[in-house]
């Protein structure tokens, strides 16, 4: 497969240390109602119109690269989805009885890799689908954004950018997913602390096609609305170590977080961690290794 997206370990990669002969492997005829998708797949989303021509490229002239599967624990005649789904889909939807495969040994963190590597190199992946994916990496996998950072080739910022789309509210994320919104926008409706106001300004940028610079100008505007004045509840004045550590703990969650210091007892505060849903909250409990079962 083309390595198309710069990614640092290409599939191939994760069996490296497997001794696989790809002269030796032998190509078997499967079927298709054996066989279910790899359950670490980010991808929720499958291009329509695409699909459809891969199934009319299929009904006439077949598959003619076979999908990687590994058999299922405990059951010797399924078998699950390493590479390949959309041609599993497409030959579904083409009503072919079988498809050509490769049976390869794999182990669940090679299944989760191989799903992510798989749909990172794809063009058509959606912000959140690939904040996703990287999310997934690091909550499932146990490993730090640094780590997934190397194993995919990409800059700490670039995983550390995407994680923070997580955070947004679910209608704004919704809106990102169906590419009603830019990744330049969204990183910029980020700054927006209050929920109503970002989805509002998200809905804006929608209907009023706005840039980048102009959905800018629209929160600095915001921002210089006078609001009536609530009784301070802590200090309007941040040390630029809080401020340091209020981003890279944002870094890390992948959320707004906020830290302030209180007026009535020097060296203590508050630290706040913003959380848009309960598969959030679980998200950042998973980061905070708290396990409440």
């Amino acid at each position: 497969m083309a390595n198309n997206k710069g990614l640092g370990r290409g599939i191939e990669a994760l069996f490296a240390d497997n001794d696989v002969d790809e002269g030796q492997e032998e190509v078997l005829d499967l079927t298709i109602n054996k066989l279910s998708p790899n359950p670490f797949q980010p991808r929720t989303h499958f291009d329509t119109k695409a699909l459809k021509d891969l199934t009319l490229s299929i009904k006439k002239s077949g598959v003619f690269q076979p999908i990687i599967v590994r058999k299922t624990a405990g059951k010797n005649d399924a078998y699950e989805i390493l590479a390949g789904e959309r041609r599993f889909r497409a030959s579904r939807m083409a009503d072919k009885k079988t498809i050509p495969a490769i049976v390869r040994d794999a182990s669940d963190e090679q299944m989760m890799e191989i799903a992510v590597l798989e749909n990172l190199q794809r063009e058509d992946l959606n912000p959140i689908e690939e904040a996703e994916a990287y999310n997934t990496l690091m909550t499932k996998l146990e490993i730090t954004q640094a780590e997934v950072s190397k194993r995919l080739g990409k800059s700490r910022p670039y995983i550390a950018n995407y994680l923070r789309l997580l955070g947004l509210p679910t209608e704004v994320k919704d809106m990102l997913t169906k590419n009603q919104l830019s990744m330049g926008q969204a990183r910029t409706l980020l700054s927006v602390k209050n929920k109503q106001d970002l989805i509002t300004l998200a809905k804006r940028a929608y209907g009023e096609t706005l840039t980048v610079r102009q959905l800018e100008k629209a929160i600095e505007e915001l921002s210089s609305t006078p609001k009536k004045k609530k009784k301070p509840r802590r200090s309007t004045k941040q040390s630029p170590f809080l401020r340091a550590y209020e981003d890279e703990l944002q870094d890390k969650f992948g959320t707004n977080v906020n830290i302030s210091s209180s007026r009535a007892k020097k060296g203590s505060g508050k630290l706040e961690i913003n959380y848009t849903s309960d598969d959030d909250l679980n998200r950042i409990l998973q980061i905070l290794d708290i396990n409440l079962d």
